[in-house]
């Protein structure tokens, strides 16, 4: 199980690092709508709640952990991961590239 964990951690970290390179062009493609949705259906926000209390959204600025757009699309997957969300790559990259709309602002 720890090497599938390392495995997975490897990979995402690599995924992070590629996407990083790429800049604002990783969320080019990306469908807003469906991010949205899919952020709602997940009830995104009520778990952000849980762990860091008020309505939420200190989560989206934690010093210095995201500061790319790779690193947030591996946060997007981390959770996606953790919670079993089921969601394919193309979608974490639309609920990431909402969240950079909205939060990050990424360029």
């Amino acid at each position: 199980m720890r090497r599938i964990a390392l495995g997975f951690l490897t990979g995402s970290v690599l995924l992070a690092t590629q996407a990083s390179a790429q800049g604002s062009a990783l969320f080019r493609d990306s469908d807003y709508k469906l991010g949205e949705r899919l952020i709602a259906e997940h009830q995104c926000a009520a778990c952000h709640q849980k762990r860091v209390g008020g309505d939420g959204s200190a989560i989206y600025k934690p010093t210095g952990k995201i500061n790319t757009p790779g690193f947030l699309r591996g946060m997007v997957e981390q959770c996606n991961t953790e919670l079993n969300l089921g969601m394919f790559p193309e979608e974490v990259t639309s609920v990431a590239a909402v969240l950079n709309r909205d939060h990050y602002r990424f360029k």
